[in-house]
């Protein structure tokens, strides 16, 4: 277990049972070989760390909205929050899938967020969670309107409306645990 100034980081080798357990859950529906440090800096409260990670999995890794799009809301409200935790790593599983939006070579849609590339439907969700993210009380019934008017059905507004809390969660643990980015991720970039 390393200790940090904030939070100990619970490494796999030292979780116990039922943390591991999450753990490899992480890493399996994560298609990941490796925890992330966001969950281990929980590695200490079993009860907490199953929380998050089951609002994690049902919030992103579920439901109707493409991921590509979840993962370009989650990047875009973390690089406007400052979270470098979370944009580094949400930026990187995004650029992973531009070629789900493009062949063109070397293309990275966090570098290209204006792209023809991107389906105006996505430009449209990834300002009105972000704004939502970050000013909620500043949502409006246009807002709904115009994520209506470009094609998502109500079952998907409201999962793109979830990435504004999943991601105000994901950044408040990165940045008051002092989490740094992890070394695999690190080594990708």
């Amino acid at each position: 277990m390393k200790n940090f100034k904030r939070f100990s980081i619970v490494e796999h080798t030292d979780a116990s049972p039922e943390v591991l357990q999450i753990y490899n859950d992480t890493m399996k529906e994560m298609g990941i070989p490796f925890v992330l440090n966001w969950f281990k800096c929980q590695g200490n409260n079993p009860v907490l760390l199953r929380g998050n990670w089951e609002k994690l999995k049902s919030s992103l890794l579920r439901g109707n909205v493409p991921f590509i799009l979840k993962q370009l809301i989650i990047y875009n409200i973390s690089e406007k929050k400052g979270c470098k935790y979370c944009a580094h790593a949400h930026g990187l599983m995004a650029d992973s899938m531009s070629k789900t939006l493009t062949d063109t070579e070397g293309f990275k849609v966090t570098e290209n967020m204006g792209s023809d590339f991107i389906p105006s439907s996505y430009k449209s969700a990834i300002r009105i969670v972000t704004e939502a993210a970050l000013q909620p009380a500043n949502t409006t019934d246009e807002d709904f309107e115009e994520l209506r008017d470009e094609g998502f059905s109500e079952n998907e507004i409201q999962e793109l409306m979830s990435l504004a809390d999943l991601t105000n969660m994901l950044n408040t643990i990165a940045d008051i645990s002092g989490i740094k980015i992890d070394n695999e991720l690190m080594e990708t970039k």
